[in-house]
């Protein structure tokens, strides 16, 4: 008699992402499959269990946005110090440029 099959042998493997973020979310659907099975087999344990019951998806998109909205601020800020790092060198131009106006060497 041949060995029955059973909904994990049949599963197709996939092959492994081409990219660190798409094999991470590959993992963590592995991880989410096998938790799954646990939770309905009754076998997790209630570390898992508890892991499950801290998950609060509307918590984790804000925690997402906050942290896109600050690196959005970090790189404002990044760009408003090359601006003014460029706005005093405009300045020191201008400034040589009137001395030589009036007449002032660079000596002087």
């Amino acid at each position: 008699m041949a060995a029955k099959r059973t909904e994990t042998t049949t599963k197709r493997r996939r092959p492994p992402a081409k990219t660190a973020a798409g094999r991470a979310n590959q993992l963590k659907a592995m991880a989410y499959d096998l938790a799954a099975a646990k939770l309905e087999d009754g076998t997790a344990s209630n570390q898992l269990i508890i892991q499950f019951l801290k998950v609060d998806p509307v918590r984790e998109e804000l925690e997402r946005e906050r942290l896109e909205n600050e690196n959005t601020l970090l790189k404002a800020r990044v760009s408003a110090l090359e601006s003014g790092q460029r706005v005093e060198e405009l300045y020191a131009e201008a400034l040589e440029a009137m001395k030589g106006y009036r007449g002032e060497s660079e000596d002087d």
